[in-house]
C-alpha cells in the first residue's frame, strides 16, 4: 500500500491493518519465489557467502489449489441478460484474471473485485448515463476492509498505481454505506509526490447492491487482528516450505559434488620443462596429484567416488512433502514422493474423497464471489443503461471437475440412469442440468421439446 493512501485513510479516521499486510507480504514473497534474506542467504563454515537454491514449491501449491476451483461456465439467468453479463466478463478478461485470483487467494488469503464505469456521460443534473461497465481486480495488499459485520466486508477501500505520462499516479476508491443504506463511491487521485490532485475527487451515489466482491480462503482465519481478511494458506506452510528447500539443496549439493576424482602418484606422470604435468583435457578434469604417497598407500592410483545419499534424501523429501501437505491443506498426502515420483493432488483426490469436503467449502466461497460480481454488473446496467435485468435470477457456476473426477463417465452414468428409469423423469432433468450447466427450470423447458412428460416431475 502506498504511503499516501495510508495517510489519507488515517486522516479519514480509518486504521490500516499493518499486521495483516506484513503477513500478506511475507506469503507473497514465497509465492513470487523472492529471496528471503534471513533464510536463503547462508555462509559456509569458512565464512564464504552463498544462496540456497529455491525450488518455488509455494507457487506449485497455489497453482494446484487453483486447478480445483477452475470455472468452465457462468450462467447469469436467461437470454439477453445472460449474454450481457458474459460480454462484460469477457471484456474484462475474467477467465484469466479469475485464475490468477484463485492462486493469489491461496497465497495471500484474500482477493477482491469492484465495478467501475468508464466513458460515461455526465448530464446537466450531475447524473450519469451510459458508459462501459468494467471490472477492477484487486490483490490483498491493495484491499482495505473498512467495516466488517458478521465476518462480511460491507465497506472497503481499493487502491492501485499506474503510470501516466511517465509519472506514477495512485487511485483510491472507497465504497461507503450511507444512513439510507445506499452505497456511495468516492474516488481520489494522488500524484507521484503523494499529493491529492485538486479537482479530481468524485463522489457517486450508488444503490443498495454491494458494488464489490471479496473472495477469501474458506478455512477459518485463526490469526489475531485480521478481521476482513482470509487466512493465507502459505503462512502456515512457510516452515514446511523451508524444509522442502533445504532437502532439495542437500540433494543438489550431493549431485553437484558427485563427479569421480582419481588420486594419482606423481611418479606415473611426465612433466614438461617448467615442471607442469603433461595431461589430456579429460585427465585434467579427473586427476588430483598427491605427491609420492596416496592417502591410504594402496597403490599408485586410487579412485574417490563421492556418495550420493539417495535413500536418506528420499526419506527426508517424503517427510518434507507430508509436512507441507498437512500444513497447506487437503490432508497429509496431497504431495508425496513414492517410487521416485511426486504424487499430485489429482491422484490423491481420486483416493480420498473425504478431502472433497474442504474443496466444497472453497467452491462455495468462489460461487458467492462470482454471483456477487454478476449481480453488481446487472445493477450497474439497470442503473446506467436503463435495462431491467432480474437481480434475483439464479446464477449457476460450472466448475471443472476433470481434476477430481471423470466428468464424461459421470454424465454417461447419469444418462444410463435416466434411460433405465423412464418412470422417474427427474433423472433426465438432472442429466440435462449437469450436461449443459443450466438451472432446473431451464432443463424442464428443454424437455418440452421431447416426448418425456414434465408436468409430474417433482423436485
Amino acid at each position: 500500500m502506498e504511503s499516501c493512501v495510508k495517510a489519507f485513510l488515517n486522516k479519514k479516521g480509518y486504521d490500516v491493518n499493518d499486521k495483516a499486510l506484513t503477513i500478506i507480504h511475507a506469503c507473497d514473497d514465497w509465492y513470487a519465489n523472492r529471496l528471503i534474506n534471513d533464510f536463503h542467504k547462508r555462509k559456509t563454515i569458512n565464512g564464504i557467502p552463498y544462496e540456497l537454491t529455491r525450488l518455488n514449491f509455494a507457487k506449485r501449491c497455489c497453482s494446484d489449489d487453483a486447478n480445483l476451483c477452475e470455472v468452465l461456465e457462468i450462467n447469469a439467468g436467461e437470454g439477453e441478460q445472460a449474454d450481457f453479463v458474459a460480454k462484460v466478463l469477457a471484456s474484462s478478461n475474467f477467465n484469466t484474471q479469475y485464475r490468477k485470483q484463485l492462486e493469489k487467494t491461496s497465497a495471500d488469503g484474500t482477493v477482491a473485485c469492484y465495478i467501475r464505469l468508464d466513458n460515461a456521460t455526465v448530464m446537466d443534473d450531475s447524473s450519469v448515463r451510459g458508459g462501459d461497465i468494467k471490472l477492477n481486480y484487486v490483490e490483498a495488499d491493495a484491499f482495505t476492509p473498512l467495516t466488517v459485520e458478521n465476518d462480511i466486508v460491507v465497506e472497503a477501500a481499493f487502491s492501485g498505481s499506474t503510470l501516466v505520462k511517465g509519472k506514477k499516479q495512485t487511485t483510491l476508491v472507497l465504497f461507503l454505506l450511507g444512513e439510507n443504506n445506499l452505497y456511495t463511491a468516492e474516488t481520489h487521485i494522488f500524484n507521484d509526490r503523494g499529493d491529492e490532485e485538486v479537482g479530481k475527487q468524485t463522489i457517486v451515489q450508488l444503490g443498495d447492491v454491494k458494488p464489490f466482491a471479496v473472495m477469501r480462503v474458506a478455512e477459518v482465519n485463526n490469526l489475531d487482528n485480521m478481521e476482513g481478511y482470509g487466512l493465507p494458506k502459505l503462512w502456515n506452510a512457510i516452515p514446511a516450505l523451508k524444509v522442502v528447500d533445504l532437502c532439495y539443496n542437500v540433494l543438489f549439493s550431493d549431485l553437484d559434488k558427485s563427479e569421480k576424482i582419481i588420486l594419482i602418484n606423481e611418479l606415473l606422470c611426465a612433466f614438461d620443462d617448467d615442471g607442469n604435468p603433461i595431461l589430456t583435457p579429460e585427465q585434467k578434469k579427473l586427476f588430483v596429484f598427491t605427491g609420492e604417497k596416496l592417502p591410504e598407500e594402496k597403490g599408485l592410483i586410487q579412485e574417490y567416488n563421492p556418495e550420493i545419499r539417495v535413500e536418506q534424501i528420499t526419506k527426508a523429501i517424503e517427510l518434507a512433502l507430508s509436512l507441507l501437505s498437512m500444513s497447506f491443506g487437503y490432508g497429509t498426502k496431497k504431495y508425496s514422493f513414492e517410487n521416485g515420483q511426486i504424487k499430485t493432488a489429482t491422484e490423491y483426490f481420486g483416493e480420498r474423497q473425504d478431502a472433497m469436503q474442504e474443496l466444497g467449502k472453497q467452491r462455495q466461497v468462489a460461487t458467492e464471489y462470482i454471483q456477487d460480481i454478476c449481480r453488481a454488473v446487472m445493477w450497474f446496467s439497470n442503473k446506467y443503461h436503463d435495462t431491467a435485468y432480474n437481480l434475483d435470477a439464479e446464477i449457476t457456476i460450472g466448475f471443472d471437475d476433470s481434476y477430481v473426477e471423470d466428468k464424461q463417465a459421470k454424465l454417461e452414468a447419469m444418462r444410463a440412469d435416466a434411460l433405465s428409469f423412464p418412470e422417474v423423469p427427474i433423472l433426465k432433468v438432472w442429466y440435462i442440468m449437469e450436461k449443459y450447466n443450466i438451472p432446473e427450470d431451464e432443463a424442464k423447458k428443454y424437455m418440452q421439446y421431447t416426448d418425456e412428460p414434465i408436468d409430474d416431475v417433482d423436485d
